[in-house]
């Protein structure tokens, strides 16, 4: 009897360590794994904010001229190349639903487009309207400008962190047999865009 005793209480040993084992594996994958969605969700908030400086571009202009106003704004966003509030609203949907980092990638060249049309859209302004080089909102918007690349590439960087934390963890050998591959799948980082090891044409961006 007390051989089957020890024998019962070897096996609910056994069990017990089994069930915190994986409990505590668990446990930490979803907490690995909700690591990476926030710093997903950080990256789409920056790729928000980029968007967003755009029509920022145009408020500032509109606030610092008293006259001819939506003449000027129109006839400037011709001309840059700017994009419509409806452009830009279709372009934030796109960024909120993007579920992967090759699909904001596809993203990049039109916010860089807006960017530098944004850029155009200020020099103009600034040679109609010589006083907003003074003005405090002006001087905000550049800040902002200079930083957003920053912070685009900072969150990315975070984000490509988190990812490969996670990715070790869920192919280890004992966790990758526990774990459900499909509940806990490999997740991809950003990679550096076609032609970034080329350095800027500064010429170019400049006219």
């Amino acid at each position: 009897m007390k051989k089957s005793y020890l024998v019962i209480a070897g096996i609910l040993v056994l069990v017990l360590v089994v069930v915190f084992s994986y409990s505590g594996t668990y446990n930490e994958a979803v907490g690995l794994q909700e690591g990476t969605d926030e710093a997903w969700s950080n990256i789409q908030t920056t790729y928000q904010r980029r968007a967003d400086l755009i029509p920022n571009l145009v408020a500032v202009t509109e606030k610092a001229s008293d006259s001819e106003k939506e003449i000027f704004t129109e006839l400037t966003r011709a001309r840059s190349g700017l994009p419509s509030k409806e452009e830009v609203a279709d372009l934030k949907t796109k960024i909120s639903n993007a579920t992967t980092p090759a699909q904001l990638q596809q993203l990049e060249s039109v916010l860089k487009s807006n960017e530098k049309a944004g850029q155009t859209f200020l020099n103009v302004a600034v040679e109609a309207y010589p006083e907003i080089k003074s003005t405090k909102l002006f001087e905000n918007l550049q800040y902002e400008l200079s930083g957003t690349e920053n912070r685009i590439s900072t969150a990315r960087k975070r984000y490509n962190e988190t990812i490969k934390s996670y990715n070790i963890f869920i192919r280890g050998f004992f966790t990758s047999m526990i774990l459900n591959a499909e509940e806990f799948p490999k997740k991809e980082g950003f990679q550096a865009s076609q032609g970034s090891e080329k350095a800027p044409d500064v010429k170019s961006l400049m006219d």
